[in-house]
């Protein structure tokens, strides 16, 4: 149904249109009484060998919605429904920003994928941890933390910390977004010694707090097996919880889509199946580098079971979807979580 009538439906409207519509559209429909019980006994898949300790958590299975997807944690509860297991919210940034002009997301039928410059677009961590404190769902819940654009990286550190101690006793879990394409300058701070710097920093004040919760770090696919080797020993070092493998990629190499069609829409991020490759890559670089020293939430072209077990395969003990959620529809947390199942037992 997905596919055949609303997928063509809401391909009518332009991206960001389309995204805020289905965001009202769910929040609205899904709580209407009774359909919250239906889309439950519909997509909801619960299995105790789906079940998966990581990093200290429990999660009720290892499909996630990536960051992105939520921002300003307006529908938790309604996307706990299709079926995930745990949702990230964020990017957000202390104060609220507009973000890059729009346009500034982007289809690419052909590669079932997207280009995003969003430009961490959100309401600031107040606002979201407002709508925290009222959520109905016992999913687990990832804050994904990033900086302004208007603070200088030599700032940056500040920013991470307002957003950690915000969200610290609302969220199950902390990323540490450095490698945005889409902010300018962010990404210097995927550099050895800033990056260090930070998540030390992120990691003390966590340290701090009577339940201190896991860090993780959001690492771009575009780094170097040189960088990659830094950033083993920088999650080894600052003794962080894991890393979230990979944001959006700025390599257009490998698109179909005309390059003319793709220089007309300028800068930004490509996530969606052209992602799948490359992430999947990374993530087992760096399982084998690090000999397993870290969990591993792997993100990126997922769009079937079995490219979530590739991503498993390669060194993953969760993963992540988005962009394949939005070509393939909500039934995709299900497809995927009924292959682990059959994965599992064969």
């Amino acid at each position: 149904m997905y596919k055949s009538i609303l997928k063509p439906l809401f391909f009518l409207k332009k991206p960001e249109e389309a995204h805020h519509f289905t965001v009202n559209l769910t929040k609205l429909t899904f709580n209407i009484p009774l359909v919250g019980g239906l889309v439950r006994s519909i997509f909801k898949v619960e299995d105790k060998r789906l079940e998966r300790e990581v990093f200290g958590l429990k999660f009720k299975n290892p499909v996630g919605l990536a960051a992105g997807f939520d921002k300003d944690a307006k529908v938790i509860d309604e996307m706990a429904m299709l079926g995930f297991g745990f949702i990230e919210i964020g990017t957000l940034t202390p104060k609220p920003q507009e973000g890059n002009p729009k346009p500034r997301l982007f289809r690419l039928p052909e590669d079932e994928s997207l280009i995003n410059r969003m430009g961490f677009n959100n309401g600031g961590v107040e606002e979201a941890v407002k709508r925290l404190k009222t959520r109905q769902s016992s999913v687990l819940i990832g804050g994904n933390i990033g900086k302004n654009k208007v603070t200088p990286n030599e700032n940056a550190v500040e920013d991470y910390l307002i957003c950690l101690e915000a969200l610290h006793e609302y969220v199950d879990y902390f990323v540490v977004n450095v490698s945005s394409p889409n902010t300018p300058n962010l990404r210097d701070l995927q550099e050895k010694e800033p990056l260090k710097k930070l998540l030390q920093a992120v990691k003390n004040a966590n340290d701090l707090k009577s339940k201190p919760k896991p860090i993780l770090l959001k690492i771009a696919p575009d780094l170097t097996n040189g960088q990659l080797d830094d950033i083993i020993e920088i999650v080894q070092d600052t003794k962080i919880d894991g890393v979230i493998a990979t944001n959006t990629t700025i390599d257009r190499s490998q698109l179909s889509t005309s390059a003319a069609t793709v220089e007309d829409i300028g800068a930004g991020g490509i996530s969606g199946k052209v992602l799948g490759k490359r992430s999947t890559e990374v993530i087992r670089y760096l399982s084998e580098k690090s000999n397993k020293a870290f969990p591993i939430i792997g993100v990126g072209g997922i769009f079937s079971a079995e490219d979530a077990i590739e991503k498993l395969e390669a060194g993953a003990s969760l993963i992540q979807v988005y962009s394949g959620m939005i070509y393939e529809g909500p039934g995709l947390i299900k497809k995927i979580n009924q292959g682990l199942l059959a994965y599992f037992s064969s």
